[in-house]
């Protein structure tokens, strides 16, 4: 059952105001309103279970982690209804999310089992050296404390409240607090209950986790300007996670912000590959392009082929797998407006020709496709910043130089792929030391949605595609961020934290 209130240190509170849902089906619900007295209670409960939370053993938090997924599981079919009814995402897309978001808890659980992440290291004393005598020095991994979170529209589960920042501060041993995106408020708080039903499983300080519902901006300053909170998780828009970002850096003590902002995700198509398989790719494109109603930060919205046939054969690929799509439901009607704005925005800039357009309505969004030359292109900074879903835009290069000089001129981004046959290798090695730079991952040959929770994954890249380029929101290196070394000198064995000789 839904209460509409938040959850802070164990406790469900309710607020004085509340507000509306937007569903995309069924009957809006109320939820209360979130402000900074509920921020304060919940930080405030988070640093006074610090203490106690990060001494607890590796083994006792993988239970944690293992139970949370438990609980989550056991919620599926509310979580998918509630899920379904808020977002309008198909039943198969939430429930495979739901699989992703208990599956990267797990993952965390076993991984913190391990060794390596502590980074342990040890130089031993040498009492006899000359001039000086060495001291004895150890270093580890130790958490941060408190860590705030902010749940993201397009991923109600694994991007959320239990999504792959919380998983990740709470393997590492920090106090969570989540602000909830007010676009999946119900699904938020089920979630929200696992959480808190693990906690009590586990006999856990209550203060780990709390939930604020959806509140106004006060509410996100309050949060990240909170002299408790030490770094914040963030995935969302660029506007709105720079100016936390700014907030965060002008702290009288600066914290880290890892915000997640989006990317056009360019594609190069070599000349190669495309006269052999230019329809395939074409396909292949327009399905990722509009996986998810395009609204995935790794949507491929660029495709940079050469001028001639073989790309005009690609080109015309994608606008007949496009033109046969249906229109989808946008998770909210700001994302769809927002996306009918960025329609126009394309459509209106020096040099872009319509290939496919479509009519969209209130919260529909239908494929949307363009082409520009790359001189034009290059000369509009515009036609280089993200359309949050299923617009694609076809850069046309007159030569391969023009390729390079596009790859060159990228901003940051989260991936860049090269489609590429053996006889591209000669074009794909000037590009990729150009792209490595540009890109937190480098496909080949493939489509940049759908990204993999392992260990070797990384998902992020130089601003603006996210605010730490040295940072990873999925995987199981994204616990770094939670963690910093900490360097032990000569010191007793009985005041080393249990990790260090776990």
């Amino acid at each position: 059952m839904l209460t509409g209130h938040h959850l802070i240190a164990g406790q469900w509170i309710a607020g004085e105001t509340t507000f509306s849902s937007s569903p995309a089906s069924g009957a809006p619900r109320l939820f209360s309103v979130g402000t900074p007295a509920h921020v304060e209670a919940a930080v405030q409960a988070a640093e006074a279970a610090f203490s106690a939370y990060r001494a607890t053993s590796r083994a006792a938090r993988a239970a944690f982690l293992n139970r949370i997924a438990d609980e989550i599981e056991a919620r599926g079919a509310e979580i998918t209804e509630i899920g379904t009814s808020e977002t309008g995402l198909p039943a198969a897309r939430l429930e495979g999310e739901r699989g992703r978001t208990t599956g990267q808890l797990r993952l965390f659980a076993a991984h913190i089992l391990k060794d390596d992440w502590l980074d342990r290291r040890h130089d031993a004393a040498l009492p006899d050296r000359q001039p000086a005598p060495r001291p004895d020095l150890k270093m580890m991994q130790r958490p941060i404390g408190p860590v705030a979170v902010f749940g993201a529209s397009n991923f109600p589960l694994a991007f959320s409240v239990a999504g792959g920042d919380t998983a990740s501060a709470l393997a590492a041993g920090c106090p969570v607090v989540v602000k909830g995106h007010s676009a999946h408020p119900g699904t938020g708080e089920i979630v929200a209950q696992a959480i808190s039903a693990a906690l009590t499983a586990c006999a856990l300080p209550p203060g780990v986790f709390s939930l604020v519902q959806g509140g106004r901006r006060d509410v996100g300053e309050a949060l990240v300007t909170h002299p408790m909170i030490q770094a914040v998780g963030f995935t969302g828009s660029l506007m709105g996670g720079r100016a936390l970002f700014d907030l965060c850096a002008q702290r009288a003590q600066p914290i880290p912000f890892f915000g997640e902002l989006g990317s056009v995700n360019p594609m190069f198509l070599l000349p190669h590959a495309v006269a052999a398989r230019g329809e395939a790719i074409g396909k292949g494109w327009a399905a990722s392009l509009t996986m998810g109603a395009g609204q995935f930060c790794t949507n491929p919205g660029i495709a940079v082929v050469l001028q001639g046939p073989e790309g005009d054969a690609f080109v015309a690929a994608a606008k007949a797998a496009l033109a046969a799509l249906p229109a989808q439901t946008m998770l909210t009607d700001g994302i769809a407006q927002a996306y009918r704005a960025g329609v126009g925005r394309i459509a209106a800039g020096t040099g872009v020709q319509a290939v496919l357009t479509t009519p969209c309505d209130q919260r529909l969004a239908t494929p949307q496709l363009f082409e520009v030359s790359a001189s034009d292109w290059l000369a509009n900074h515009d036609l280089a910043e993200e359309v949050f879903g299923p617009l694609g835009l076809v850069v046309r290069a007159q030569d391969t130089a023009q390729m390079v000089a596009i790859a060159a001129g990228l901003q940051g981004q989260l991936t860049c792929t090269l489609h590429l046959d053996d006889a591209d290798i000669h074009l794909a090695q000037t590009l990729m030391p150009l792209l490595e730079r540009k890109a937190g991952r480098v496909l080949a040959n493939g489509f940049p949605t759908g990204v993999e929770v392992v260990d070797a994954q990384v998902h992020g890249g130089p601003y603006p595609a996210s605010t730490n380029f040295g940072a990873t929101s999925v995987g199981t290196m994204s616990i770094r961020r939670w963690l910093r070394p900490v360097a032990f000198q000569n010191m007793p064995a009985a005041l080393m934290p249990p990790d260090w000789a776990d």
